[in-house]
């Protein structure tokens, strides 16, 4: 028995040792990632502090409030604009917020519609509106009729107002609404809503509008999509996380301002993956994770239960 269990520490030890050469031997490299903003993850390259995620793609943490509600996720637009982040998807460079609410169930107006004009967003910032956008304007004035919009009778802005249960009902009397599609290019940076204009909105992600009108509040949202993400930033070696993939140099590809600028940039045979924020081997495929420990671990877990 004693001889046994020897035989299984040995080769215990024997695997440990072949995860942790699997691991170095795979290049990581990876840019810091934010810790989750409660129980919501922060995926590269959304940064809520220094030091972690890209400065660039900036979001930010709210603190929980009095009464134990979890922190909140928040995307920060002009005006003083903020909007919860619902859903983040990293592989598409893609989030959802939830757009402002109507400033009560009996008024046909969006929270900020007067001060903030809708949405706007800071186009020097790497996000814009995407093309899944399903956008309704309501409450609209006759001016909106000179728009290449549709905002006939048979717009789904109707539709949905009139909808049983729709959170827009206050809509329904109202004659004029107009309905389009968002987004789309890098220049696609606001949702207008004004006194000359539209006084609501309502947007929703990847419309079925062959589905019933009263199902399309389940994809209410407004989704923003970032430009693809350049290497981390860095005045030293030490602010590139690994070392051995990546250098901390002049960017080649920058162009006059008012000083260098330096990035993390990968050694050589490693590339970039905006999507992991790593360098990584240009063969691999997936999303950047090192599964060689995971494969490892998994054998010994196996092993120890036999």
């Amino acid at each position: 028995m004693a001889s046994s269990s020897l035989s299984r520490r040995a080769l215990l030890l024997f695997f440990l040792e072949v995860a942790v050469a699997m691991a170095l031997l795979l290049p990581g490299g990876h840019a810091r990632v934010c810790p989750p903003c409660g129980s919501t993850e922060v995926p590269y390259p959304l940064s809520t502090a220094d030091g972690c995620g890209d400065p660039e793609y900036k979001v930010r943490c709210a603190a929980a409030a009095a009464g134990g509600t979890a922190p909140t996720l928040l995307f920060d637009a002009l005006n003083g604009t903020s909007y919860p982040i619902t859903s983040i998807s990293p592989a598409s460079q893609r989030l959802v917020v939830s757009p402002a609410p109507f400033v009560s169930p009996g008024a046909c107006v969006s929270v900020g519609a007067a001060a903030s004009r809708g949405v706007q967003l800071d186009p020097s910032r790497p996000f814009n509106v995407s093309s899944s956008n399903t956008v309704m304007l309501l409450n609209c004035t006759e001016l909106l009729l000179r728009s290449p919009l549709n905002c006939s009778s048979n717009s789904l802005c109707h539709a949905y107002a009139g909808a049983a249960g729709s959170t827009a009902s206050a809509c329904a009397p109202l004659p004029l609404c107009c309905t389009f599609v968002a987004g789309g290019s890098s220049t696609s940076y606001r949702i207008r809503l004004g006194p000359q204009s539209c006084s609501a909105y309502r947007s929703f992600v990847g419309l079925d509008p062959s589905q019933p009108p009263a199902t399309w509040g389940s994809r209410l949202g407004l989704e923003l999509q970032w430009a693809t993400p350049r290497e981390p930033l860095c005045r030293t070696q030490a602010d590139c996380e690994d070392g051995a993939a990546a250098t901390c140099a002049d960017d080649p590809s920058a162009t006059g301002g008012a000083g260098t600028v330096r990035r993390c940039l990968c050694v050589s045979g490693l590339v970039w993956n905006p999507i992991a924020g790593a360098c990584q081997q240009q063969n691999l495929t997936d999303s950047g994770s090192n599964h060689a420990p995971l494969i490892a671990g998994n054998y010994i877990a196996s092993f120890l239960q036999r």
